[in-house]
């Protein structure tokens, strides 16, 4: 895929809406080429055919008009596109405050000029963009050559103060990516290993120059969220684990945490609240989750409805590990509390929920009761297709257990149907595997003493995808119990 076809695909409705009017801007006689081609390309995302559409738009071989046009279709995409989301953010209304003041000293509008800059200065100045304001105050001081209204001197001071942040940010930056370098190309830091730590104090000493840098909070806070990130993505929580206690420990200690980043330290006790949980340390995991509804609380609750749900779902991980009953009473107080209720994708969790921990305790009806419900939400539809599979795996399981074979035939049939591009990814070869399964388990006499299906599920049971957590329920366990293994 070209430049021009990366950048049609990645357009959205708006995006494309406002590209029309842009170019709208100059009339033109006839038909628009660069509309033609911008319509084109964006039909024809798989089939892209260069020389077609040259020969459609100029009827020559020679394609040197057709690149012309190509490049100003690109030119004007991105010219639609910054006029377009020039407010959408402050660094953009920054940048275009700049540019204006650029444009008008080119010009010798100075006054005009220097209230741009002034306007840029306010902006990145609230926001602490110190490397902006660097570009913003070496402006001042070249702008400060052509009018007597602006003193250099105070942009110079200015410049020098702001100079010395930078720095030090960009030290702090420089750390952070050395350290996510090392982390990401070490060997040695797998699940077993929790040697983390030694290499995080390590890169810290290798490229901090200062002891202020070294100390920083900034750093600090920096550190954290790009080692907790990349361990939750290794799914490496031993090391997760010891490094969010010993970070928690000492930021509770030196008493960094405050309600400017209370957001950090709630999010801190819900990962570390995980990484127990994935550890298998239930009772701490537990008295984790109880420091995070007391952390919640805090600076008036005003956090407090944001991760309401995730102390839910530290309640009920680990009690349905613990008390199953006990985790289907939390689950039945979240679904009728009016937070969780408000936002759809909670209640596909809480159900959903219910629905796994009722088929634990062998309650089939009251399971397939609460799958049902997450199916018929709006939500449901906006769920990745891979998850929709395995849900609809589930509920083919559930149905077994009812003995509603006939409804099972037809869900399968619709599976196949419905997810028929997923099926081939060897990825979910496991869900192709056991729906087959339970087809012939459906048309067996006496399925659990088949010694052909006894083949089957035997060489199912060799396969590690057949206990994944991500399969919603332990399928491994399941057969198990089923065949009597």
């Amino acid at each position: 895929m070209d430049i021009l076809q990366n950048l049609i695909a990645v357009m959205n409705k708006e995006e494309i809406r406002h590209y029309k009017l842009f170019i709208k801007r100059t009339a033109i006689q006839g038909e628009r080429k660069d509309e033609l081609l911008f319509d084109y390309t964006k039909q024809n995302q798989e089939n892209f055919d260069e020389d077609k559409i040259s020969k459609r738009l100029y009827g020559i071989e020679d394609k040197n008009a057709y690149y012309r046009l190509k490049n100003r279709l690109i030119e004007d995409i991105g010219k639609s596109m910054l006029s377009q989301h020039y407010k959408e953010n402050e660094l953009n209304i920054i940048v275009n405050y700049i540019l204006l003041s650029r444009l008008f000293f080119k010009k010798g509008q100075f006054k005009l000029a220097n209230y741009y800059l002034v306007k840029a200065e306010r902006k990145a100045f609230e926001k602490e963009y110190v490397d902006w304001l660097d570009i913003i105050y070496t402006d001042f001081i070249k702008l400060s050559q052509e009018t007597l209204e602006i003193n250099p001197e105070e942009y110079i001071n200015k410049r020098k103060a702001n100079r010395s942040k930078l720095l030090k940010l960009q030290e702090i930056d420089d750390i952070l990516s050395a350290l996510v370098y090392r982390i990401k190309i070490s060997q040695n830091y797998s699940t077993q290993n929790t040697k983390i730590l030694e290499l995080l104090q390590n890169t810290v000493n290798d490229f901090a120059k200062s002891k202020d840098v070294k100390s920083s909070p900034v750093l600090r806070f920096k550190i954290y969220d790009s080692v907790s990130r990349i361990l939750l993505q290794q799914q490496n929580f031993v090391s997760l684990e010891k490094y969010l206690i010993k970070t928690y420990a000492e930021f509770t200690k030196e008493k960094l945490f405050n309600q400017q980043n209370h957001d950090t330290k709630l999010q801190l006790l819900t990962y570390l609240i995980n990484s127990l949980f994935k550890n298998k340390k239930i009772d701490l995991s537990l008295s984790y989750a109880e420091q995070l509804q007391i952390a919640m609380q805090e600076y008036n609750g005003f956090l407090r409805d944001k991760y309401l749900f995730y102390y839910y779902n530290s309640l009920v991980i680990n009690y349905s590990v613990k008390d199953i009953d006990k985790a289907i009473e939390i689950l039945h107080e979240a679904k009728n509390n009016e937070v969780v209720k408000k936002l759809p994708m909670y209640n596909v969790f809480v159900y959903l929920n219910l629905a796994v921990l009722n088929f634990g305790k062998g309650l089939f009806k009251e399971a397939l009761k609460n799958l049902v419900k997450p199916i018929l939400e709006d939500a449901f539809s906006n769920l990745d297709e891979a998850f929709r599979l395995k849900l609809s795996v589930f509920e083919l399981m559930i149905r077994f257990e009812l003995s509603d074979y006939d409804y099972l035939e037809r869900k399968i049939e619709r599976i196949k149907k419905e997810h028929k591009s997923l099926l081939k990814v060897a990825e979910y070869k496991i869900q192709v595997q056991l729906m087959s399964l339970i087809q012939k388990m459906i048309d067996s006499n006496n399925y659990s003493k088949d010694k052909a299906l006894l083949k089957i599920v035997n060489a199912l049971l060799l396969d590690n995808q057949v206990a994944q957590e991500t399969n919603i329920v332990n399928y491994a366990n399941w057969l198990k119990n089923k065949f009597s293994i």
